[in-house]
């Protein structure tokens, strides 16, 4: 359970949501139906799948009510598939509703959702863990932070379809995602054993440029936001590339294409199939 550096997003989801009810209602009949990095996905699956998160946390967090009973689950990769069933059920059922009804649900269960969180000791144990950090339990703050992630990444999703990525990147709303979604970087090179000293920089080039350091102790991996090291391999990618990556919206290969390395690449280049999604 992740005790240290807290990540402050909870100020953020209404000003996040009313962004993406700003961006919904300058749509035309085509743009809704436009496709998206999300896969099978277009533009009104997208934004369904976020009435769905609004309206489960509700629903499950703050009502208590779970609706039927999971399957038995033994591994992160049962958990996956069992959320991309859920998933896929809920946008298939949406189809019959209206943008129109979608925008005002939206709306509506924005404001009660942000209201929620912020009932919530930032301190205490979450009731899910964020399995991409490798944690089995977590704190509420990292909770409230991964959620934040998910708010963020899938409305750049539609934002990419639609040509508006830009209104995202502004520094006070990417700074976070970038920030918690960088948390899964201990976890993913958990098995890539180096020598204790072993520093990797990595930089994010945006407004400004974001960089961390992952540092090795011989055992386990320490990520931070400076080191005394020379680092062994430092890896720089854009902006626009870098939720790509996290999200699985741009292949490893291709990823490897738009990224510079330095030092070590094969060390550096392992970031290119890191996931901060449940995928």
């Amino acid at each position: 359970m992740n005790t240290e550096g807290f990540i402050s997003t909870i100020d953020l989801f209404p000003q996040l949501d009313s962004k993406l009810i700003e961006v919904l209602r300058t749509l035309s009949d085509k743009d809704w139906q436009k496709p998206t990095l999300a896969h099978s996905w277009c533009v009104k699956d997208i934004a369904v799948h976020l009435l769905d998160g609004n309206l489960r946390t509700l629903s499950m967090l703050r009502d208590g009510y779970f609706g039927s009973s999971a399957p038995e689950i033994n591994s992160y990769r049962e958990l996956v598939e069992y959320l991309n069933q859920l998933n896929a059920e809920w946008v298939l059922a949406m189809k019959r509703l209206s943008p129109t009804i979608v925008i005002e649900l939206l709306e509506q269960t924005g404001k009660q959702y942000s209201a929620y969180l912020k009932t919530l000791n930032p301190m205490s144990k979450a009731a899910f863990s964020v399995a991409w950090a490798g944690e089995q339990e977590s704190l509420n703050w990292f909770h409230i932070a991964r959620e934040y992630t998910e708010k963020w990444h899938h409305q750049q999703q539609i934002r990419a379809a639609l040509g508006k990525e830009h209104e995202l990147y502004s520094g006070e709303l990417f700074q976070p995602y970038l920030e918690t979604s960088m948390r899964a970087l201990p976890f993913h090179y958990r098995n890539t054993k180096e020598p204790a000293g072993t520093a990797i920089k990595f930089i994010v080039k945006g407004e400004t440029d974001y960089e961390w350091f992952l540092c090795s102790d011989g055992d386990t991996w320490k990520l931070k936001q400076a080191s005394d090291r020379s680092p062994t391999s430092e890896i720089t990618m854009s902006k626009e590339i870098s939720w790509r990556i996290f999200t699985k919206a741009i292949t490893p290969d291709e990823a490897r294409k738009q990224i510079v390395s330095k030092g070590n690449k094969q060390l550096a280049e392992k970031i290119v199939d890191m996931v901060a999604v449940m995928a």
